[in-house]
C-alpha cells in the first residue's frame, strides 16, 4: 500500500480550484506536505448556473486566506441575505386558500415569502418564537421571517448585512454572496497557486486503469502521461474519471425534480448606481422559475424549466417577458442540465467533486455548498497511508445522505404549492412525486413544527431554521391548537415579537445601503494574498 504523496485534480472551475486551495491549506502543500497538481483544458468553458452561494462559503474563503474585499472587488461579488420567492404559493392575483384551525398568522394572500439566512431570534430567557407564531401571537398577517428576524426588514430596505468597520466575513446579519462564476474561479486559482498548487494546462484524452481497476494515469494531449496517488474528478458533467473510466452511474431525479433546462442572460442595469438587491429573487412561472441575481454592473437572470412541460421556444418567451425591454438585444445561453447524483462518488483512488458527482437545480444554491462539503471531507478523511477504502465508505455515505436531504429540501418548495394553473405545478404537488422521507417529515409537522432533533447536523446543508422559513413561507398548516396548554408563555412571546417590530427600522437605519458598502469596500481592497 503506497502512501499518498501526490494528488492530481482533473478539471478547474470553482470545483477544481476551491478543492485545490482548501486541500493545499489543509494538507500543508506550501510547507512541503502533500503535492497537489491541477490539470485543466483551455478549451472547456466554465459552467456557471445561478452565481449564488450559502453562508458556509464565508468560512471556506476565510480558511484559504481570501480577503473579503478582494472577493467583492475581483468577482463583482455582492452580499446575499437570503432568497425571495415570488408566486410560489399561488399564481399572481389568485385568492388565498382558507386557513385551517390553529394555522397561525401568516402573510395570507402575499405574493412572496422570504428565506433569510439569519436564524429566528432566540434571546436569553425568551421563549422559542415559532410555536407562538403558529398560535397567532405575532399578529394577523405577519410572516414568520418578518416576525422572528430583523433580516427581512433590512433586506427590503436595500441595506447591506454589515458595516464597513465589521471584520472580514462578520456582520450583524448572516449572509452569503452573489458573484461572477468565472471571476471566482480565477481568484481561487490565483490563491491555490500561491498556496503551492502546481498548474498544468492540458486536455485529457485518455484515462488509464491498472490491474485492480484503479486509475493508473491520465493521458493529456499537451503534457503527456500524468500520474498521482489520488485523483480528484472535477471534469463537470463529462465525469471523465468517475463516470466514463470507473463506471459509477448517475442516479436520475427526474421523477422528483422536473427541471432539466436553463436559459440565462446577463442584463445590464438601466442606469449607473442602480440599487442592488441583497437577495436572490426566485419567481415561479408556468414550467419552472427564474432567478434574478444582482452583481456590480449587471444582473444575472435565467429561467430554469422542464422540457417535459415547455419547449425551448416557449421558455425563451417566458424569460423575455419576465425581463422586459432590456432583453431585446440579448441572446440567451441554453444549458442542458443533468439533474441527479452518483451514490458512489469515491472509488478506489478516485473521488468526484462538483458536477461530476451530481447536480441539483440552483434553487437554494447547493452547488458550491456540496463542493465545500466534498473538499472538507477529503481533507479530514485524507488517507495518507494509501488505504482509501475506509475513507471512501464514509465519504460515499455522508455525501449520499447530504444529497438526499437537499433533494427533500428543494422538493418541499414545490410539493406545498397551491398553484393549479399548469401541469408542471400540479404534477409537482402530486404525492407520487414526493420522496417518502419528505412525506414522513411533513406528516409529523402537521401537529408540531420542525425541531433540531429532526436533523442530523453532519449530513444537513440547511439548518432547521431554513426548513421552517420555507415550510411556513409556503403556508404549511401545522395545527398546535390541541397543544396550546403546552405553550403558557404567550405574553412573553408577544413582547418579543413587539420588540422585533420596534427594532427592525432601527436595524435598517444602522446599516449602509448595499451598493454604497460594496463601493466602499472595493475601494479599500488589496490583491489577495496567500496565508501560509
Amino acid at each position: 500500500m503506497q502512501p499518498i504523496r501526490h494528488v492530481l485534480i482533473v478539471g478547474g472551475g470553482t470545483a477544481g480550484w476551491l478543492t485545490a486551495a482548501f486541500l493545499a491549506r489543509t494538507l500543508g502543500t506550501a510547507a512541503g506536505g502533500v503535492r497537489i497538481t491541477l490539470v485543466e483544458s483551455s478549451e472547456i468553458a466554465i459552467i456557471g448556473v445561478g452565481e449564488g452561494s450559502f453562508p458556509s462559503i464565508k468560512g471556506t474563503l476565510s480558511s484559504i486566506g481570501i480577503a473579503e474585499a478582494s472577493l467583492l472587488r475581483e468577482c463583482s461579488a455582492t452580499f446575499k441575505q437570503g432568497v425571495r420567492f415570488d408566486h410560489w404559493v399561488r399564481p399572481p392575483g389568485a385568492p388565498a386558500r382558507g386557513v385551517g384551525a390553529g394555522r397561525g398568522a401568516t402573510a395570507l394572500g402575499a405574493d412572496h415569502y422570504f428565506h433569510p439566512f439569519s436564524h429566528p431570534s432566540q434571546r436569553a430567557g425568551a421563549p422559542e418564537l415559532l410555536p407562538y407564531w403558529l398560535l397567532g401571537t405575532a399578529g394577523e398577517g405577519c410572516a414568520f421571517a418578518e416576525g422572528a428576524t430583523l433580516q427581512k426588514a433590512v433586506a427590503d430596505a436595500g441595506r447591506a448585512p454589515k458595516r464597513a468597520g465589521d471584520g472580514d466575513y462578520l456582520g450583524p446579519m448572516n449572509y452569503a454572496y452573489h458573484f461572477d462564476a468565472a471571476r471566482l474561479a480565477a481568484l481561487l486559482a490565483r490563491q491555490a497557486r500561491a498556496l503551492g498548487v502546481a498548474h498544468v494546462l492540458a486536455t485529457v484524452q485518455e484515462v488509464e486503469l491498472d490491474e485492480q481497476g484503479a486509475i493508473a494515469a491520465v493521458v493529456t494531449r499537451e503534457a503527456g502521461r500524468l500520474q498521482a496517488d489520488l485523483y480528484i474528478d472535477c471534469t463537470g458533467f463529462r465525469a471523465r474519471l468517475i463516470g466514463d473510466a470507473l463506471g459509477s452511474p448517475l442516479r436520475p431525479l427526474d421523477d422528483v425534480l422536473f427541471v432539466d433546462r436553463a436559459l440565462a442572460m446577463q442584463v445590464p442595469y438601466a442606469r449607473p448606481g442602480h440599487p442592488i438587491a441583497s437577495y436572490t429573487i426566485a419567481t415561479a412561472h408556468e414550467a419552472g422559475w427564474t432567478w434574478d441575481i444582482g452583481l456590480h454592473e449587471r444582473r444575472g437572470i435565467g429561467y430554469v424549466y422542464s422540457s417535459r412541460y415547455s419547449s425551448d421556444e416557449q421558455a425563451e418567451r417566458v424569460l423575455r417577458a419576465h425581463i422586459g425591454p432590456a432583453a431585446q438585444a440579448l441572446t440567451p445561453r441554453l444549458l442542458k442540465l443533468q439533474v441527479g447524483y452518483r451514490e458512489v462518488q469515491w472509488i478506489k483512488n478516485c473521488v468526484a467533486v462538483g458536477l461530476s458527482s451530481g447536480f441539483l437545480e440552483p434553487l437554494e444554491s447547493s452547488g458550491i455548498g456540496l463542493i465545500e462539503t466534498a473538499a472538507y471531507l477529503i481533507g479530514f478523511l485524507f488517507p495518507s497511508d494509501g488505504n482509501t477504502e475506509p475513507a471512501a465508505r464514509q465519504f460515499n455515505s455522508m455525501m449520499r445522505q447530504r444529497y438526499e436531504r437537499i433533494v427533500d429540501f428543494v422538493k418541499m418548495h414545490y410539493a406545498l404549492t397551491q398553484r393549479r394553473d399548469s401541469a408542471f405545478w400540479i404534477d409537482n404537488a402530486d404525492p407520487r412525486s414526493i420522496p417518502e422521507s419528505l412525506a414522513e417529515r411533513l406528516a409529523m409537522w402537521r401537529c408540531r413544527p420542525p425541531h433540531r432533533m429532526d436533523f442530523v447536523t453532519d449530513i444537513e446543508m440547511y439548518p432547521p431554521s431554513s426548513w421552517q422559513f420555507v415550510l411556513y413561507g409556503m403556508e404549511y398548516p401545522t395545527d398546535l391548537a390541541p397543544q396550546r396548554a403546552a405553550y403558557p408563555r404567550e405574553a412573553e412571546a408577544e413582547r418579543e415579537f413587539a420588540t422585533i417590530r420596534q427594532l427592525a427600522p432601527h436595524a435598517a437605519a444602522d446599516l449602509p445601503p448595499h451598493r454604497a458598502l460594496l463601493e466602499q469596500l472595493c475601494a479599500q481592497a488589496e490583491p489577495a494574498r496567500a496565508v501560509a
